[in-house]
């Protein structure tokens, strides 16, 4: 086992192959659709028994893992030869899952390093997989933690969903927003802003929105390489649209990840069906 380990969470979106490949642990979340406690995953919640749970109005909420359950992760890691620990989470603002390592980390009998990505989704994903560029270079633990803080401070994300009302419940915007935007019939074009969701812009079809987002990408990346991510919430034909059409327009800039997946389940439960987001990190 390598000396520093880098542990995230399931709300990352790393496909599962590729955090294997670099040696990511993944920690789930917890997904309660009406009674039931399930894990995020594909033995779990996963995003199709979510976005059916939502259209069909059972009620759906979120949980981070409890101290003690990262605690264990940490304590295995330990065992089985790590000298230290990175964790690298979702934004602290939006879950307690960022608090739950930080408890856990002051009773862990090896360092532990945590990072607040104060990102979500993808841009917290490459924020982990810029970490481990650097322990596969030779950095230390703390260079590392550097790392991903900054390629996470210059990631971007964007996306738009079909109604407020999940986020609206899910606390992350005010019921007059929601309320706002219902009244309006209009798409909402949101982006994470200081760890936050914000309201970008309001256009009036998703066709729109999906034009306003690949546009954000191309002008965001300017010049730069960038890694790519499209997700979405049970909207697969979107989605791939999109990615195609940044596959064009971005072309040699792309010179990492690309990727096109539907949402995890944990932030499914947050945006709703239809959902379609972009995120973008530069290659730093």
């Amino acid at each position: 086992m390598p000396g520093t380990v880098i542990v995230t969470d399931s709300t990352a979106s790393l496909p599962p192959e590729v955090a294997a490949a670099r040696g990511i642990v993944v920690v789930p979340l917890q997904v309660v659709i009406g009674a039931k406690v399930l894990d995020e995953g594909a033995e779990g919640a996963t995003p199709e028994f979510v976005a059916q749970a939502l259209r069909d109005f059972v009620p759906v909420s979120t949980s981070r893992p409890a101290p003690a359950a990262m605690l264990e992760v940490y304590e295995k890691l330990a065992a089985d030869g790590a000298q230290s620990v990175l964790s690298v989470h979702l934004s602290g603002e939006m879950s307690g899952t960022l608090e739950s390592a930080q408890l856990a980390a002051r009773e862990a009998s090896v360092e532990v390093v945590v990072v607040d990505s104060r990102q979500v989704a993808a841009a917290t994903g490459f924020a982990a997989l810029a970490a481990a560029d650097v322990l596969d270079a030779g950095g230390d633990v703390h260079a590392a933690a550097d790392a991903a803080r900054a390629l996470a401070a210059a990631s971007h994300s964007w996306f738009y969903v079909d109604t407020l009302e999940y986020l609206r419940r899910g606390g992350r915007i005010g019921a007059a927003a929601a309320l706002l935007g219902g009244a309006l019939a209009v798409k909402p074009l949101l982006e994470i802003r200081d760890g936050r969701v914000a309201s970008l812009e309001r256009v009036r079809t998703a066709g729109r929105a999906l034009q306003r987002l690949e546009d954000l990408v191309v002008s965001t990346a300017g010049d730069r390489e960038v890694d790519l991510c499209v997700a979405h919430l049970a909207n697969p034909e979107r989605a791939h649209h999109l990615t195609t059409r940044l596959r064009e327009r971005l072309g040699d800039r792309l010179t990492g990840q690309v990727w096109c997946t539907e949402l995890g389940a944990v932030l499914g439960a947050h945006v709703g069906p239809g959902m379609v987001a972009a995120a973008i990190a530069p290659r730093l």
